[in-house]
This record gives structure tokens, C-alpha cells and sequence, in this order.
């Protein structure tokens, strides 16, 4: 009896710590600074805006302005890829203007180049290729790429700058987190208002969400409550000292601090290429796919479908981060990754409803076991007053995956899911295959190279 007892008392020990470490980081972000908060609740308005308007690009580049599969696939690669580009140029304005002004100034640009896109087919001329409606459309992109390729990198380095090193892991998840829940909070506002007032009209709603966004950086982002965050952090400090040095001394430690001469660095970020075409075929594929290979309920709503990944994201990435707040950056990345590719083969079955969730969810439970902690890593490992630089440097492999699985996903889907030809006609099953193959390179090349990775190799 006595024993039994001993035993029961360590297994409520032991489920009391397992509480405590899973609990704790979500208390220590509750007191996080106000500015922290601030940052999630932007990145929530434009999870909302940037990814409800890219699961509508494809169907608005073909109804509204006139180009086939192909070419509205590659506007898509051209938007997307620019704005990973654009992080590369642009991430450096965050460490010289600061997060705040970054943030806002990012904001105005995105508002501008949607306004012009959701105008675009309202002007007069013919349809088509390089016709005044794509060109107008094309030029609002330009406007958008240049706001995100700082805005991104502005709320990573806000979110280094704002918190502390008990709050570091969980600001990070939930940065990621609350943006994949505005990325499926479209899955409810895009269909009513699509079905009453067409895409423009959810176009003109993500703009008006934008204009709230600057509200809230200028609001909860005040110069006060960046103070007084910057002297909660440690790192924010540091952030604010580095950049007392001069011009020239900044630029030459930029130059020689750059990421690109490290071997396991460039391996590292380049072997998710496969991958994170997942991630594209999300917005260049599922929708159209859903809308084509499908009828009924999910044809009708493929909207939901596109965006129902994100939804599990934000539930999971928090809960993910605290119960493996302690595995290696690298065993994280083999484990994700692997759960992340292998359900695309359940696609290569057959275009049904059970295959179609099975894929979103276990895809999206990979997703949360590697995406944040690799999101986290780059941020981290950067030298101080250059989290800008390396989030754009880090995510260069994320620019070639957008634009070359955009030049070839309007191919597939012209020639195994065409439109007008009945689902049972068509041949899907041969494209996630393809896909399935392309997407299983990346754990198998992390495992093939572990060795030689984790030779001090941090994380």
C-alpha cells in the first residue's frame, strides 16, 4: 500500500510539472508589455487582410482581369515571391527606423496598393494580359510588396525587442499563431460578402481593415509603451545601444555578420524549399482544386477550405511551443517536416471530403511543430540590430519557392484539374503524387544530413 502510494504521489508530481510547464509561458505572456500585445493584434488584422485576399487572387486574376491559370498563378508568384524579395531589401529598415515607424509606414504602403487593386477592373479597356486593368492590378502589388517586405520582418524584430527571455518562445509562437487565425477568420467574412458584392467588395473590407491596423500601431505601439517595454527587455536595450555606433560602423558590421557564409546555414534554410511548396500550393492550389475536382458543399465554400489550416495553427502552435520548448531546433525540424509532407500522399487518393480534411489537419499539426521555431531561430541567432537583415536573408529560399512553384502550378492545374471538365474527368490523383514526392525531400534531406548539421551547428 505504501508503495502504491509513493507511486501515485510521483505521478501527481509529475502531472503537476507537466501543467506547470505547459501553463506558465501562457502566464508569463499574459504579462507581457502593452506594445507586445500591440504587434499581435496587428499581425491579426493582416493575417485577415494579406491571406483572405491571396486565397481570391487566382479566381479574381481569371473573372475580373482576364489571364488563364497560368498567368494568374504567376501574378500570384509575383506577389508572393516579391514580398520575400522585398524582406531581403527592406528588412533593414526596421533595424534603422525602428519597429514602430516600420510598422506604420509598411501599413500605409499595403493600404495604398490595395486600394489600387480592388479599383483595377474598373478600369476601362480591353481584358487580358498586360491589358489597363492587369497593369493597375500589377502596380497595386508593387505598392503591397513593399509594405510587407517590412512588415514582416518589423513585427518578428518588435517581438525580440519587446520581450523578455521567459516570454521570448511564447511571443514568437503567438505572433505566429494569432496570424494564422486572421488567415481563417476569412473562411467566414470572404463568402457573404463575396456572394452580395463580388471580390471587390471583400477587397474594399480588407482595405478598411487596414486602415484599422494603423489605428492600432499608432494606438497600442504609442512611443510610451515602447519605452516602457524597451525597459522590460534586455534585448530591446541592447537593440537601442547598437544603434548609438556610427553609420559606417554599422554598415561595415552588417557586412561582416552576414548569414550567407556559413555552409550548415545555407543547407539548412535552402533544404525546406520542398517543403514549403505546401504552403503556395495553399493559395495556388486548394482553392482552385476545391473549386474544380469538388461540388456541392466544399465547391461552394472553398474559401474555408483554403483557410482551415490556419484555424488549427492558432490553437496548436501555442500549445506545440510550450511542450517542446526544450527539443532541439533540428529534431523539431526533422519530426515537422515529416508530418507536414506525408499526408499529401492521402490527396494522391482521390479528391474526396475525408482524404481532403485528413490532409489539411495533419499538414497543419507539422506546421505548428516546426514553422515558429524556425521563425524564432533566425531572430534569435541574429546579431543585435540586425533582426531585420537576417529575417530577410533567412527567408530568401521562401522567395524561390513562391515564384517557381507558381510557374508551374497553373500547368498542373490546366492539365490534371481543367476547368469545365466534370471531377470525375479530371486526373488529381497524378498531381499530388508529384507533389507528395517534391515535398518528402525536405525531412529526408535533414535526416541524410544530420551529422554533419549538428557539427556546431546552433539549435
Amino acid at each position: 500500500m505504501a508503495a502504491q502510494a509513493k507511486r501515485t504521489e510521483e505521478n501527481s508530481g509529475v502531472l503537476a510539472s507537466m501543467r506547470r510547464d505547459v501553463l506558465q509561458p501562457f502566464v508569463d505572456l499574459v504579462h507581457a508589455p502593452r506594445a507586445l500585445w500591440g504587434v499581435n493584434l496587428s499581425y491579426l488584422l493582416e493575417g485577415i487582410t494579406y491571406f483572405g485576399a491571396l486565397s481570391l487572387l487566382a479566381i479574381f486574376y481569371n473573372d475580373y482581369i482576364g489571364l488563364n491559370d497560368i498567368n494568374a498563378g504567376q501574378m500570384i508568384g509575383f506577389l508572393t515571391g516579391g514580398i520575400t524579395l522585398g524582406m531581403l531589401f527592406l528588412g533593414a529598415t526596421v533595424d534603422i527606423a525602428g519597429p514602430r515607424r516600420a510598422l506604420i509606414l509598411s501599413l500605409i504602403l499595403m493600404l495604398v496598393g490595395r486600394i489600387l487593386l480592388t479599383i483595377s477592373p474598373d478600369i476601362s479597356g480591353a481584358r487580358g494580359l498586360w491589358s489597363g486593368p492587369h497593369l493597375v492590378a500589377l502596380f497595386g502589388m508593387l505598392w503591397i510588396i513593399f509594405g510587407y517586405g517590412i512588415y514582416q520582418p518589423a513585427c518578428y524584430a518588435a517581438a525580440k525587442f519587446f520581450s523578455t527571455k521567459q516570454t521570448a518562445t511564447m511571443a514568437y509562437a503567438m505572433l505566429y499563431a494569432v496570424m494564422n487565425l486572421g488567415a481563417f477568420l476569412p473562411a467566414f467574412i470572404s463568402p457573404p460578402i463575396r456572394r452580395a458584392a463580388g471580390i471587390t467588395g471583400v477587397f474594399w473590407v480588407y482595405a478598411a481593415l487596414t486602415v484599422v491596423g494603423i489605428a492600432v500601431v499608432t494606438l497600442l505601439i504609442s512611443r510610451k509603451a515602447v519605452r516602457e517595454a524597451r525597459e522590460a527587455s534586455d534585448a530591446g536595450q541592447e537593440e537601442v545601444d547598437e544603434k548609438r555606433k556610427p553609420l559606417k560602423e554599422q554598415i561595415a558590421f552588417y557586412l561582416k555578420n552576414f548569414p550567407i557564409r556559413n555552409p550548415r546555414f545555407l543547407y539548412f534554410i535552402f533544404i525546406l524549399i520542398p517543403v514549403q511548396t505546401l504552403f503556395a500550393h495553399t493559395w495556388l492550389t486548394i482553392p482552385v482544386y476545391c473549386n474544380r475536382a469538388f461540388t456541392g458543399m466544399v465547391s461552394d465554400n472553398y474559401e474555408f477550405f483554403a483557410n482551415f489550416g490556419p484555424l488549427l495553427i492558432f490553437i496548436l502552435t501555442p500549445v506545440v511551443a510550450a511542450l517542446t520548448s526544450s527539443r532541439s531546433t533540428y529534431s523539431m525540424m526533422i519530426l515537422g517536416t515529416s508530418v507536414m509532407a506525408l499526408p499529401t500522399f492521402l490527396l494522391a487518393i482521390g479528391p474526396s471530403v475525408p482524404t481532403l480534411v485528413g490532409y489539411l489537419v495533419f499538414m497543419t499539426v507539422g506546421e505548428a511543430m516546426w514553422s515558429p521555431r524556425f521563425l524564432q531561430w533566425i531572430a534569435e541567432v541574429a546579431p543585435k540590430n540586425m533582426t531585420g537583415i537576417y529575417m530577410g536573408i533567412g527567408q530568401f529560399p521562401w522567395f524561390l519557392t513562391k515564384v517557381i512553384t507558381s510557374l508551374y502550378s497553373g500547368w498542373f492545374l490546366m492539365t490534371y484539374c481543367p476547368a469545365g471538365v466534370p471531377p470525375e474527368e479530371m486526373h488529381t490523383e497524378t498531381m499530388w503524387l508529384i507533389y507528395a514526392c517534391i515535398a518528402i525531400i525536405s525531412p529526408v534531406g535533414l535526416i541524410v544530413a544530420k551529422r554533419w548539421m549538428m557539427q556546431g551547428f546552433k539549435g
